[in-house]
């Protein structure tokens, strides 16, 4: 299997995540009583833990350790403002595109730095793919009970308007692997300005939405999810 193959599976793979979630939600909401209140939220608490671990344990560390400190601060100063002011736009908007969206903001950075990590050789390319197969899941769940509740589409071109999203991931991740491989700096840029904003989305959107007023089960899934992706990240960066 040639590298450029294995960069378009594996991406497609991490966006097909989304679409995977759709449709477990989809069933959620056929079947309102299998899922209790605090499994929902403790899904929505399993993505923030994800987002973060995906921050923490790889964009951050691999962004920062390619530029100064300046140069890392400006980029991620300018993530957290312009993802400020984009869920203003979009709150102000009030399109149920909104969501696509905010999911596609973070999705679409990731993607191209794993095409760019996997065409320079670095490690990082799988941890991040696992990563973002575990932050994808809760938040295409997630999203599509919101769109679902909040808009007239009927769910079949919900769940089309999903399955679409997962071709976005290939497209950029080749982007990635065949234009950006050697704009190291770039990439770092980018990493730490998708960190700002996955971080902006955790507070002001997942920890919101996952915090219940009685048990810890959604707080939980958060340190689930930061867990999985520590273990994956020892697991790959071992071998």
């Amino acid at each position: 299997m040639t590298e450029i193959l294995s960069v378009t599976l594996l991406s497609l793979l991490a966006g097909a995540a989304m679409p995977v979630g759709a449709l477990v939600a989809r069933f959620d909401l056929l079947h309102p009583k299998l899922l209790t209140a605090n499994i929902r939220k403790f899904i929505v608490a399993f993505g923030g833990g994800a987002l973060v671990s995906a921050v923490a344990l790889v964009l951050v560390p691999d962004g920062a350790s390619k530029l100064s400190p300046v140069s890392a601060s400006l980029c991620f100063a300018a993530g957290g403002v312009f993802f400020y002011l984009l869920d203003r736009y979009l709150s102000q908007l009030k399109s149920s595109a909104g969501q696509l969206v905010a999911m596609l903001s973070d999705f679409i950075p990731e993607a191209i730095a794993l095409g760019a990590a996997f065409a320079v050789g670095e490690g990082t390319g799988l941890i991040l793919v696992l990563l973002m197969i575990l932050q994808n899941f809760p938040e295409g769940f997630n999203a599509y009970e919101e769109l679902a509740q909040s808009s007239s589409y009927r769910p079949a071109k919900l769940l089309a308007a999903f399955f679409l999203l997962a071709i976005v991931g290939p497209v950029c991740a080749l982007t990635g692997y065949l234009l950006l491989a050697q704009a190291s700096g770039f990439v770092a840029g980018m990493m730490l300005f998708a960190s700002a904003g996955i971080l902006y989305l955790v507070f002001q959107d997942v920890a919101p939405e996952s915090k219940a007023k009685h048990g810890g089960l959604p707080a939980l899934g958060a340190v689930a999810g930061f867990m999985l992706g520590l273990i994956g990240h020892m697991m790959i960066t071992a071998n």
